[in-house]
């Protein structure tokens, strides 16, 4: 604003509510930097993993979104819940590892409208080949995707998205 005129339409109150996120690790690797984020402190973040999930499925079956999460004290939790209760899901997934629950989080994302980003972990080793595995996984089930440096980068992201 340039001018007391323009200062009038000024909005002075915060945002009317915080984001609700939830922050999942699709693989092992990601898991670890998953669990070493969630001992800072985060607004509104919940963290899991999804290493439960055994594998993609046949070629004549779908996925379920049945499918169960874990806190990152091991409980089990249910998907759906997580979803409808979430204004945002980031999926955290390492270059070269499996990162086929990204479908089945992917599939409950889309069917409660729930906006999704995708978080690849790469570094200075990470082939090309390795990459493009993971990218074809994440690619389909998050609206934004982003291939960051390290772990680092990883962190920098949650807190650009308000978590």
């Amino acid at each position: 604003m340039s001018s007391a005129a323009e200062a009038r339409f000024r909005i002075d109150a915060p945002n009317s509510k915080p984001r609700a996120i939830k922050i999942i690790a699709l693989d092992p690797p990601s898991e670890r930097v998953v669990k070493r984020l969630a001992q800072a402190a985060w607004s509104q973040a919940s963290f899991f993993t999804a290493s439960a999930f055994s594998g993609a499925p046949r070629k004549d079956e779908s996925f379920s979104m049945t499918g169960w999460l874990s806190d990152l004290a091991g409980r089990t939790t249910d998907l759906i819940n997580e979803v409808d209760s979430a204004d945002l899901v980031v999926m955290v997934a390492t270059a070269g590892e499996s990162a086929c629950a990204a479908a089945i989080i992917g599939e409950a994302c889309s069917v409660k409208r729930v906006n999704t980003t995708g978080l690849i972990i790469g570094g200075p080793g990470t082939t090309d080949e390795a990459l493009s595995k993971t990218l074809a996984q994440l690619r389909p089930w998050s609206l934004m995707l982003v291939i960051a440096s390290g772990e680092d980068y990883i962190e920098d992201m949650l807190v650009a998205l308000r978590a």
